[in-house]
């Protein structure tokens, strides 16, 4: 990569780890070399990207300009590259995958064990974080692509991979388990477990459909802290079916009355534009049904 693609690549990922030495492991230089890299566009430029302290580094109003060019930069290279290597035979690159627990449990060990089996070229970078912070990395780029329930943001390409069924977890000898399935009604009241972190969610959507009210007395975004508490006696949950797989808790599982379900699908800025090493990716896919 020549030198100035290099400096761009240090300033980019030295505001994705958030300082100099975290980046400097990632591409493994030495940490002053990253930082003359980035002080060397500051001075080729004559604007400041980065405000620099103890604590780390943050974009300058500047840096937020310049950083979705950069990263435009550096995946047109990329395209590029993997284009040369497919074409001469090649599988090679990386891919830059945002994904929520679920997935990242599931689906993500099984696909890269597969992929690195037959393609060891290709490397993974792995973001773990809740719907909005995935959506928000496909479309800044920080990501390839990324595991999103569906429908998506406007503007984007998407796989769906498969309907994802929510069901009622419960303590064990709780007297809903009795029976085959549970009606959302009867969770009126009951104390409750909600996941949910930021925006809403679609356990909270099917509440607020059928106009139920729960005594809700904990809400977090961690599956497994609520399999927890359930297994203790501190309340019902209602979680996806992926998660509760392979799961050591001591719980019941019922389905609702009226099964819900959450649409999972891959979610990328531009299918046609995807390196090789990404399309390949996305052949390993599991459930695939359709683009939109």
């Amino acid at each position: 990569m020549e030198n100035h693609l290099l400096k761009y690549l240090a300033f980019v990922k030295t505001v994705e780890k958030g300082s100099f030495t975290r980046a400097a492991q990632e591409l493994a230089y030495a940490q002053s070399s990253v930082s003359k890299m980035v002080a060397d566009l500051e001075t080729e430029w004559g604007m400041t990207l980065l405000e620099r302290s103890k604590s780390g580094v943050c974009l300058t109003s500047a840096g937020e300009q310049i950083m979705p060019f950069l990263r435009k930069v550096l995946k047109d290279y990329s395209e590029l590259e993997g284009q040369i290597c497919r074409m001469n035979g090649i599988e090679t690159g990386e891919v830059r995958i945002g994904t929520f627990s679920s997935v990242a449990i599931n689906w993500l060990p099984n696909i890269f064990s597969a992929l690195q089996k037959d393609y060891p070229g290709i490397e993974f970078e792995m973001l773990l974080g809740d719907y909005e912070e995935v959506e928000r990395w496909i479309r800044e780029g920080r990501v390839d692509c990324g595991f999103l329930r569906l429908p998506a943001g406007s503007g984007f390409d998407t796989i769906l991979l498969t309907e994802d069924e929510y069901k009622v977890v419960l303590p064990k000898g709780h007297p809903l388990a009795a029976h085959e399935t549970v009606s959302i009604e009867a969770l009126n009241d009951q104390p409750f477990l909600l996941l949910e972190h930021g925006g809403k969610t679609e356990v909270t959507a099917l509440l607020e459909r059928y106009q139920v009210h729960p005594a809700i007395r904990f809400t977090t975004w961690e599956d497994f802290a609520i399999l927890a508490m359930v297994e203790k006696g501190l309340g019902i949950g209602i979680l996806p079916d992926m998660i509760l797989r392979r799961i050591p808790y001591k719980v019941e599982i019922r389905s609702l009355q009226e099964p819900y379900y959450r649409s999972i699908g891959l979610v990328m800025k531009h299918q046609a534009h995807l390196t090789p090493a990404v399309k390949k990716f996305i052949e390993y896919l599991p459930f695939r049904e359709k683009n939109s």
